[in-house]
C-alpha cells in the first residue's frame, strides 16, 4: 500500500512544525520520563534502537543519552525532519539517519543492514496513516524487533466523543499560545487558534482510539500491551515481543 504524498513532505509545513509546534506539545517531560521508566524495566541494555518518524530526533536522542553504548537509527520521510535529526544527533557515532517512507512496505529495505532492534520508538508519526496501514506497520515493527524487544508509540489518538476532541483542541491551543508568548509578547491566541484549525495537514490526522490500536498490537502478537498514559488525545502505548517467532503475516 502506497501512501499519497503527505503534506509533511513540504519544507514549509515541516519547518513550521519543528519551529512552532514541537516544543509546545504538552507533557514533554512526562513523555520522556515514562519512556525511560519502561526502557529501564523492560530493556535495560539495548544494543540497537529505531526512532521511526523521528522528527527532530528527540526520543532517539533521549534513549541514546540513557544508553550511550547503544546505536540508534533515525528514520523519517521528510527531508526537513531528517535535517533536524542530523542537527540533534550532531557527531554522535552511535547515530545513523536514513530516509524511508513508512507509508509503504518498502521502508523495511532500509533496515536490512541494521539487524533486529531492541527498542522501536515512534513519536507523532503513525497517526497520519489509514487504519489498514497502521496495522500493517505495527506488524512490520513486530517483525524487526528482537526477542524481548519493546515498541512504544507516542501518538495522537482519537477522542471517544466530539466534546472530548473540542476540549483537547482548546487545551493544545493554550499550550501553543503559551509557547509562542515566551518569545513574542505580541502573540495573539485567536490568530494562533485560527492557524491551528486551518493548518494544511489537519485532514491527514486519521486518528484511531488507543484502545483499538492496543487490540491490534495484541492480535499481531505483542505481549504486555498497555496504554501507559493518556492526556486528552496524547497517549503512549505499546508492548513487547516475548519470543523469536515472527508474526506469520509479516515474517
Amino acid at each position: 500500500m502506497m501512501q499519497q504524498k503527505s503534506e509533511w513532505q513540504t519544507k514549509e509545513l515541516a519547518e513550521a512544525f519543528l519551529e512552532g509546534v514541537r516544543g509546545a506539545i504538552p507533557g514533554a517531560d512526562l513523555q520522556l520520563e515514562v519512556l525511560g521508566k519502561i526502557a529501564d524495566q523492560w530493556c535495560n541494555a539495548p544494543k540497537r534502537i529505531l526512532d521511526l518518524g523521528c522528527g527532530n530526533g528527540v526520543l532517539g536522542c533521549y534513549l541514546l543519552s540513557r544508553f550511550p553504548s547503544a546505536s540508534c537509527l533515525f528514520v523519517d520521510f521528510s527531508d526537513p525532519m531528517l535535517d533536524a535529526a542530523r542537527q540533534s544527533t550532531g557527531s554522535l557515532p552511535q547515530a545513523t539517519v536514513e530516509k524511508a517512507d513508512f507509508g509503504s512496505t518498502h521502508w523495511i529495505e532500509v533496515l536490512k543492514a541494521h539487524g533486529a532492534f531492541d527498542i522501536v520508538v515512534s513519536g507523532f508519526a503513525i497517526h497520519h496513516q489509514p487504519d489498514v496501514r497502521k496495522k500493517e506497520l505495527y506488524g512490520e515493527i513486530f517483525a524487526v524487533l528482537a526477542a524481548g524487544g519493546v515498541f512504544l508509540n507516542l501518538e495522537h489518538v482519537a477522542s471517544a466523543t466530539e466534546a472530548g476532541e473540542e476540549l483537547f483542541d482548546d487545551y493544545f491551543v493554550d499550550h501553543l499560545y503559551e509557547f509562542h508568548a515566551k518569545t513574542n509578547p505580541n502573540a495573539n491566541r485567536h490568530a494562533i487558534a485560527d492557524e491551528y484549525y486551518k493548518r494544511p495537514d489537519k485532514q491527514e490526522n486519521i486518528l484511531a482510539p488507543v484502545e483499538v490500536q492496543c487490540q491490534w498490537l495484541r492480535q499481531i502478537g505483542f505481549a504486555d500491551v498497555d496504554c501507559f498514559f493518556k492526556v486528552f488525545e496524547l497517549a503512549m502505548f505499546g508492548g513487547r515481543k516475548t519470543s523469536n517467532k515472527k508474526n506469520a503475516a509479516y515474517g
